[in-house]
């Protein structure tokens, strides 16, 4: 069932999107280097890698640029109609391509790339390759503005993904490994979209019974790591 409607979603959304699609190649096409698409490899099921498909919003060499796979906030490396395009996150739209041939669910762990994946504990990592890494997700959802992160910490930002993100959006993970059912992943596909213009995630504990944003609320550098809605929506790793 959860593999019908990825292919049946996918193939509408392909189809639906494809006049603006069209639009937005030929402004990246005369703008910025002349990409229109970046590649990068992700972690996949069984652990193998996949090219991960998503409109270019940044620099080609970006991530053999300072910073790497881990984007901050007003990152130099983003393009000017690439900063548009990864706050509304219209960037990730070409992923339903990745969707439709196998590679990725709509719902499921956000495909990471290999230098951020290995920041996950053994028991984590083992725990997502068993399924299709997911278009968005719970940890997706609650991590969704990780430059606001960044800016918000003292640590370099390798240092706050490793050491403050990864172990808290892998339990999000697991959580969701754990409960996982075609309700639910219906629900957060619903919440995806609602996270857009409601950038407090806390509700989430009121719809998603044991999601564990406990793990969220530490102290020191981690005290919150739930989004400020003070800050606006930003984007995600490259």
């Amino acid at each position: 069932m959860k593999r019908l409607l990825d292919i049946f979603l996918a193939g509408v959304g392909l189809l639906a999107f494809l006049p603006v699609g069209i639009c937005i190649a030929m402004a990246l096409r005369f703008s910025g280097e002349g990409e229109v698409f970046f590649r990068q490899f992700r972690v996949g099921r069984g652990g193998k890698h996949f090219a991960l498909l998503k409109f270019a919003t940044m620099l080609k060499a970006s991530p053999a640029m300072s910073g790497g796979t881990v984007t901050v906030k007003n990152d130099p490396r983003v393009l000017p109609f690439g900063h548009f395009l990864r706050k509304t996150k219209i960037n990730e739209i070409p992923q339903l391509w990745n969707i439709l041939i196998g590679e990725m669910s709509f719902v499921g762990p956000r495909p990471l790339a290999p230098e951020t994946f290995a920041y996950y504990s053994p028991k984590t990592a083992a725990a997502i390759t068993q399924v299709q890494p997911g278009l968005t997700g719970v940890g997706s959802i609650v991590f969704r503005d990780e430059e606001a992160i960044f800016a918000r910490s003292s640590k370099p930002p390798h240092q706050c993904y490793r050491e403050d993100i990864s172990p808290r959006k892998g339990a999000l993970e697991e959580w969701y490994l754990e409960h996982r059912s075609f309700w639910l992943d219906l629900k957060l596909i619903f919440f995806t979209v609602l996270v857009l213009v409601h950038h407090d995630v806390r509700f989430l504990e009121r719809w998603l019974p044991g999601v564990p944003l406990d793990a969220l609320r530490g102290k020191g550098e981690a005290r919150d790591l739930l989004p400020d809605t003070s800050l606006p929506g930003g984007a995600a790793p490259l």
